[in-house]
Order: structure tokens, then C-alpha cells, then sequence
């Protein structure tokens, strides 16, 4: 095999499989890349113009769909692959995989019936592409791709935007800078008319990738011919034009063999008078190594941008495969390790949530130094400790019989009525904090990257998190509703010793006796009992974050996982696969990246060849 045979045999195998792998028209910008990167030939002309005659001149097979008006409503990029002489003929395509098609009338029969596939039985396009590889000893290997052919009005069953549709399309493939164009313009209409000819000019005005064909010159009137188009006096191109006499309508219909119509094609040529001197670059056969050999010169130009396109590749696929991580193994003694290690990566992230390292804890001690306070502050004490409750709480204290010096039994209700406030703040700090972890949680599984394969162990986990989040914070709330209790349980003794001294200093105390249920007197008892409620409002504005602390962040810090980890120890193999069931999207596609980077690899090691071959 020549070199020249050896590039585009490569960059043919390299975006068939793009293609199969699913590369070609990807989303992902360094896949897709690679296919842009790619030299090609892009097939435009308008209806009727001759496109398909002169691709199946060029394959040297009868296999394309034929009739009037709109045909190729798909665009079809056809790989042509240069076999060893003798070998059989045959055709695949893509989207059917593994098969084999000998017989080209059943390919011509596919092509349409894939094309109605998409756009239904009617003259609609689409810009979804068909892919069909023909392997034959009678080609050059050589990527075409045939657009739908130009035109300059709608026919019934078209939409009025089919002329913009056709021409933005055709404009997509051809504006690529990697892209040879062949032009195919009939010999018996004005060049100066020409569709694709006026496209060429559009994309390539220097003329630097198209390829001028000339079709219908054995239509053309008597006494007539195209020699100013051929010899570049009507339109100049980079590259000499070439006429192509296609088979005619009655060869077709009678099924002239292809290789029998090159034959009368070079026949016409030698024996033309006006194109007898051009002869030998006239003709299908010439058209194909004119282009295979051009198509070459701009793979060996662009070798260094796809040797970069590839190893760029290869870099950002083999960061992608260490993200999604390994397979999972078969053996349960490896998969609990594996799954040991997945909750000790969640857990060392859930900790540095909490001590700082990342963001999120911080709310906990909001919930203290904001929550907690505010919520103390509205107790309703004022309500409480009014003339008129005070008032009557102590006279019901009292009973039957007067207090005598100071009403105990009516400081005590007070003071436990109002303590009793403080248990819906003890409450809101435990469920609160316990909102801010469990938060905490479902970020820490969210941001753990090798959990993301595994969302049955995500549930399970997030599910053992929760349950232990639940039993902390009913410890946490029992503990600080009892420092609640306590203070209701046994009263400050110094308080209630500061009573009758601070009568004694009154200087009167024989009228304390009398002012005993005066208005002043009361108001002094709401007074003293606010005090009290103050000096506890601060002590458990105190001690509730420590309980809180201790009951829940703490535990949840060192234990969390605790009673998962003694669950996980009991499991049998199959439960632990059940665990490690990864997500199938994911499987999918570690599975094309390990594919794309055995194909980029492959290709780099044949571009890095056919390099040093040259």
C-alpha cells in the first residue's frame, strides 16, 4: 500500500470510528473536534445537475436512488476503501452493524428506506446523516459526502423554507476549512448560472478547495462545447475542471454494467474533436485520483493538527476514566473495601464540612449565636410577669392563708410557669441543628465524586445517615430539655435569701407587712422573678450549644457511620453487588471512553507511522 493509500486509509478508518463510537455530531467539543480536524469531500450541485451519476462513476456501482425533483434528502457520507484486487465487492452501513451488503440494489433500496426512516414518505430533509463504507478492489480510499442537491423553489409537499434548509445545511459541511468541495455544474446550462458554483464562491473565493466538474457534455447542442469552462476561461478554479460523461438515461434503464461506462466515457474523450487534447484528464476514473491525491496533500498539511486533536483527546478521556474510577470487582471481600473506602471518602468530606474546611458548618453556630438568643428574647416574660398575672398567681399560692413575709409557694409558680418557656428554644436549637447536618449530608454524598457511580450506595448511605441523625438529635433533645428541668428542679437558694434583707433595708419592714397586697408589692415580685428568669435565660443561653454540641455535632463527627459500618460487615456478596449497582448511564460510559481512548491511541500510533513513512 502507497502512503498516499496508507493517509487516507487512515483518516477514513479514524471517522468511521468517530462515527460508531458516536463522535460525529457530539455535543462534546473534543470529540467532535476531531471529526472537524479531518479532511474530506464534500459532493454540491443542484437538482438534476448529475451528483449521483457521477458518484456512482466514481464507486464504479449502480447504488443510489434515482427520480425527479428532491432525491438525497440525507446527507450520505460515503466511505470508499481500497481492498486487494479479486476481493469481493461489498457495502456497510452504520446503523446496521455487522452486516454485509453484496447485492447494490439492496443498498440503493436501504439508502431510501433509511431516508423515509427519518422524513417520512414525503420530499422533507434532514441534517441527520446516513453513513455507508463500500469496500471494492475498484476505488480509491476516498471520504464523499453527498448534500441534497440545491434548488430554487418549493415543490408540493415541501415547506417554503426547503431553499434556506438545503442551502444551510449544504453551507455547514462545505464553510469547514478541512473540507475539498467538489462542484458539479452541467455542461448544457450557463456556468454563470451554476448553484454550486455560486456557493464555492461564498466559502472558497480564492478557489483553493474546489474541484470544478463538468457533467452532460455529450448533451450539449451540435456545434457547441464547454472547452472555455474546461480550459479556465469562463471560471477560473486552483485546480483544472473536469468533464464527466455519466451513463444516459437508456444505458441506465438497460443496466449498463459501470465498468462498461468508464469504458465508453475514455472512449468518448480520446475520440472527441474538441476534447481530445484534455483526454487524459477527462473522465470519472481521473476525477477520483485527482481527488484522492488532493485529498492526501491536505492530510499531510493537517497531520500535526490531528497528531494535537488526538493527544488532546487522549489527555481529556483518560482524565474523564480516572473521574468516573475502575470497575467494580466480582469479589465481595473487594467490593466491601470498595465500599469501606466510599464512606470514609464521604465521611472525611462530611468533617470538613463541619470543622471549616469547607462551607456549611458555620450555620451551626448561627443557629446559637443567632437563632437561639432571638428566640430567648421572645419568650413572652412581659405577658407572664404582668401586674394582673402575678397578682393572681401569687393570691391563688396563698390559698386560704396569707403569706406571711414573702409568698414562696407564689415565686415558685411563677418561676416554673416560666421556666417552662424554655423548652420550644431547647427544642428549635436541637431541630435546627439537626436541619443544618442533615443538609450537610445530602451536600457531602452530592460532592463525594466516586459515589456518583453508585446511587443504591448513595440511598443506603444517605438512609444510615439520617437514622443516626435521628437518634442524635433525640438524645440531644432529651438532654436539653432535662438542663431545663433543672433549673425548674431546684431554684438558686442565694435569690431567695436576698428577699428578706432587701425588705430590711427598706428601713421599715412593719410596713412591708401592711403594704403586703399593694400593687407595689406585686410589682416588686415580678420584678425579683424576672431577675431569676434573666440569670437562667443567660445560663441556658450557655449550656443548651454545649449539649447540642455534644450530643450531636460531636457524635455525628465520630460516629455517624457507626452502625453502617457494623450493618455492612453482616451483608453477603450478592447484597454488596446490590450496593455497588452503578448507575447504567455511567457503566455506558466508562465503556465509550474506554473504546474512544483504544481508538485515539490506535490513531495516534498510525498517524505517528504513516509520519515517519513519509
Amino acid at each position: 500500500m502507497t502512503t498516499m493509500e496508507s493517509l487516507i486509509g487512515l483518516v477514513n478508518r479514524i471517522q468511521r470510528a468517530c462515527t460508531v463510537l458516536g463522535d460525529y455530531g457530539d455535543d462534546d467539543n473534543s470529540f467532535s473536534s476531531l471529526w472537524e480536524a479531518l479532511p474530506s469531500v464534500a459532493v454540491v450541485g443542484g437538482q438534476s445537475s448529475g451528483k449521483s451519476s457521477v458518484l456512482e462513476s466514481i464507486v464504479g456501482r449502480d447504488f443510489l436512488p434515482r427520480g425527479s425533483g428532491i432525491v438525497t434528502r440525507r446527507p450520505l457520507v460515503l466511505q470508499l476503501h481500497k481492498t486487494e484486487d479479486g476481493s469481493q465487492e461489498y457495502a456497510e452501513f452504520l446503523h446496521l452493524p455487522k452486516q454485509r451488503f453484496t447485492d447494490f440494489s439492496v443498498v440503493r433500496k436501504e439508502i431510501q428506506d433509511e431516508t423515509d426512516r427519518v422524513t417520512g414518505k414525503t420530499k422533507q430533509i434532514s441534517p441527520v446523516p446516513i453513513h455507508l463504507s463500500i469496500y471494492s478492489p475498484n476505488v480509491v480510499n476516498l471520504t464523499l459526502i453527498d448534500l441534497p442537491g440545491l434548488t430554487k423553489v418549493a415543490v408540493d409537499g415541501q415547506p417554503e423554507s426547503i431553499v434556506r434548509d438545503i442551502e444551510a445545511m449544504v453551507h455547514s459541511y462545505v464553510a469547514k476549512p478541512n473540507c475539498l468541495i467538489l462542484a458539479i455544474s452541467p455542461a448544457n446550462q450557463d456556468i454563470a448560472t451554476s448553484d454550486a458554483i455560486k456557493l464555492c464562491r461564498e466559502v472558497d473565493p480564492t478557489g483553493e478547495r474546489t474541484f470544478g466538474v463538468l457533467t452532460k457534455l455529450d448533451l450539449m447542442d451540435k456545434g457547441t462545447n464547454a472547452l472555455d469552462v474546461l480550459e479556465g476561461r469562463s471560471y477560473r478554479l486552483q485546480h483544472p475542471w473536469v468533464g464527466i460523461v455519466n451513463r444516459s438515461q437508456a444505458d441506465i434503464n438497460k443496466n449498463v454494467d459501470m465498468i462498461v461506462a468508464r469504458h465508453k466515457e475514455r472512449e468518448y474523450f480520446a475520440t472527441s474533436p474538441d476534447y481530445g487534447h484534455l483526454a487524459s484528464k477527462m473522465g470519472s476514473e481521473y476525477l477520483a485520483k485527482l481527488l484522492s491525491k488532493n485529498l492526501e496533500s491536505v492530510i499531510r498539511a493537517r497531520i500535526p493538527s490531528i497528531t494535537s486533536t488526538i493527544n488532546n483527546s487522549i489527555d481529556e478521556l483518560q482524565s474523564e476514566l480516572d473521574h468516573l474510577g475502575r470497575p467494580i470487582a466480582v469479589d465481595a471481600g473487594a467490593q466491601l473495601y470498595t465500599i469501606l473506602e466510599l464512606c470514609r471518602a464521604f465521611d472525611r468530606i462530611f468533617k470538613e464540612h463541619l470543622d471549616g474546611g469547607r462551607p456549611g458548618g458555620d450555620r451551626i453556630y448561627g443557629v446559637f449565636d443567632n437563632q437561639l438568643p432571638a428566640a430567648l428574647r421572645k419568650l413572652p416574660f412581659d405577658r407572664h410577669l404582668s401586674l394582673q398575672n402575678v397578682k393572681r398567681v401569687v393570691s391563688e399560692a396563698d390559698g386560704y392563708q396569707p403569706h406571711l413575709i414573702a409568698p414562696e409557694q407564689g415565686y415558685r409558680r411563677l418561676i416554673d410557669s416560666a421556666l417552662n418557656y424554655f423548652r420550644g428554644p431547647a427544642e428549635a436549637s436541637v431541630d435546627a441543628v439537626h436541619f443544618v447536618l442533615k443538609e450537610l449530608v445530602r451536600k457531602s454524598i452530592a460532592e463525594t465524586q466516586e459515589l456518583r457511580r453508585f446511587p443504591s450506595l448513595q440511598a443506603e448511605l444517605a438512609g444510615a445517615a439520617n437514622q443516626a441523625l435521628e437518634r442524635f438529635r433525640e438524645g440531644s433533645k432529651k438532654t436539653a430539655i432535662r438542663l431545663v428541668d433543672m433549673e425548674s428542679s431546684y431554684l438558686t437558694v442565694d435569690f431567695f435569701r436576698r428577699l428578706p434583707q432587701e425588705v430590711d433595708n427598706g428601713g421599715n419592714p412593719a410596713s412591708s407587712t401592711v403594704d403586703r397586697y399593694t400593687e407595689m408589692h406585686f410589682r416588686r415580685i415580678g420584678s425579683n422573678v424576672s431577675s431569676y428568669v434573666g440569670m437562667v435565660s443567660e445560663t441556658l443561653k450557655s449550656s443548651i450549644p454545649k449539649a447540642v454540641v455534644h450530643c450531636q455535632v460531636r457524635e455525628a463527627k465520630h460516629s455517624l457511620l457507626n452502625h453502617f459500618y457494623t450493618q455492612i460487615g453482616k451483608k453477603e456478596g450478592k447484597q454488596l453487588s446490590q450496593l455497588l449497582d452503578e448507575d447504567p448511564a455511567l457503566m455506558e460510559r466508562r465503556q465509550q471512553c474506554a473504546k474512544r481512548l483504544e481508538l485515539y491511541k490506535a490513531a495516534r500510533d498510525e498517524v505517528d507511522s504513516v509520519s515517519w513513512a513519509r
